[in-house]
Parts: C-alpha cells; structure tokens; sequence
C-alpha cells in the first residue's frame, strides 16, 4: 500500500541523532551491525532477520527501550521489531540487550512510517505497539501527530488477521483522536467498550510512572484486525 507524499513527510519522531552517553555509543558500535538491520527499500524476511520463525511485534518509537527489553525477556517466544529515530534511545536498547543476554530484538534505526511501507510484508505482523507517540501538543501541531488515518490504513495492512494495534497515551485530546482513528478504520475492531485497561503485560516506563505519581492518567487503546 502506498501512502501520500503529504503522509511520507509525517515523521513518527523529530529527526536527530541527540547526544549519547560513552556507554550507548559503545553499545551503538558494538552491537548495532548484530542486532540491528539497515534501513532499505525491499521487503523484510522475518526469518532471516531473526534466525527464527516467530510472531512479530513491530515497536514503533520504543523511546529509551525499557518497555521493550522487559516484554522481550518476559516473551521470549516472541520476536521484537524496535523502529526508532532517537539514536541515544537505540544505544541505550542495545546495552540491555547485551545486559539481558536478549536474542529476539532486531533494530531499525530509521523512521517508521518510510518502514512501514517498504520493509514489511503485508499481514504478518502479529502486533503493534505505540507507547507514548510524540502528543505535538500545540494545536497548530497537531498535523504533525502520527496517528492519523492514512498512518492507520498503512499499519493496519500489516497487521495479520487477529493482530493487534496497541497505543498508549497520557495525552486526554490525543487519547480520543486516536481512539476515533482507529474506530474509523474497517479492517479494526476495538476490543473494549472505548479505552482499554492497560494489559499485564504492557510494562510501566519510567516515563509513565513519573506521570502517575504526578496523578496524570494514561489511556490505552487496543484494536485487532479482523478482515
């Protein structure tokens, strides 16, 4: 599925490579050509990828990589697919990785929706995660937000049937937009009655607990593809 000229330029993050600590460039260097896979135009090979067959989860924008680490060490029957632009953030994921002794993470250093349409396959994804998307809070911003129809018609298309989509925001106007985007979206049905309970299986980010301390409440959002 292609996507427009005007979606393309939506970018999941603000581009930059940001400032690394010693340890994540280390990491970054060591590791990166290990569990990590370039950025090119032809579609990916899971298997290959991996050195396994698995489900995949595709995590979009997994920030620093906590969350993602801690399910990959919860699940290791599943395979990890981290997109992320923040280069700190990839440095960072790949320490746990070596830390954990991880073996099912690859990384995509690059932005998701360019990923999204030329590297994964149609309906084989058996998840998506969006944890914590950039909220642009400023309303003349808020074209600049990923979660916008053509971004969900795009995923939604590699999603496998009986996949989900899992997005999670401390944001309340983001937070309905994105439940009314994906409400729109036929191939996805809602699996709550509106905002999801947060699953046991979603981790608490450092992120997430420093807003619940401050009393701020997170939505969730869970749809799975059923056509």
């Amino acid at each position: 599925m292609r996507v427009t000229e005007r979606q393309r330029r939506i970018r999941s993050f603000v581009l930059g490579r940001g400032r690394m600590t010693r340890g994540q460039r280390r990491a970054y260097d060591m590791l990166l050509p290990q569990f990590g896979i370039p950025f090119s135009g032809r579609v990916l090979d899971f298997e290959s990828a991996f050195g396994r067959r698995a489900p995949v989860i595709l995590e979009i924008g997994f920030g620093m990589g906590e969350a993602t680490a801690e399910m990959a060490q919860r699940h290791p029957e599943i395979n990890y697919l981290g997109v992320e632009v923040y280069a700190p953030g990839v440095g960072h994921l790949l320490r746990l990785i070596r830390e954990r002794n991880l073996t099912n993470i690859r990384i995509i250093h690059h932005d998701a929706v360019e990923v999204l349409e030329q590297m994964i396959p149609e309906r084989s994804l058996a998840g998506i995660h969006i944890f914590f998307p950039d909220p642009w809070p400023k309303r003349r911003h808020h074209k600049r937000r990923l979660i916008q129809p053509p971004f969900i018609r795009l995923a939604a298309g590699k999603l496998e049937i009986g996949g989900y989509i899992h997005v999670a925001t401390d944001w309340p106007d983001y937070a309905q937009q994105i439940l009314n985007v994906l409400t729109e979206e036929s191939r996805l049905e809602n699996v709550a009655e509106g905002f999801a309970p947060r699953p046991p299986w979603r981790p608490l980010t450092k992120f997430e607990r420093r807003g619940l301390a401050e009393a701020h409440r997170v939505w969730d959002i869970i749809f799975k593809r059923v056509r």
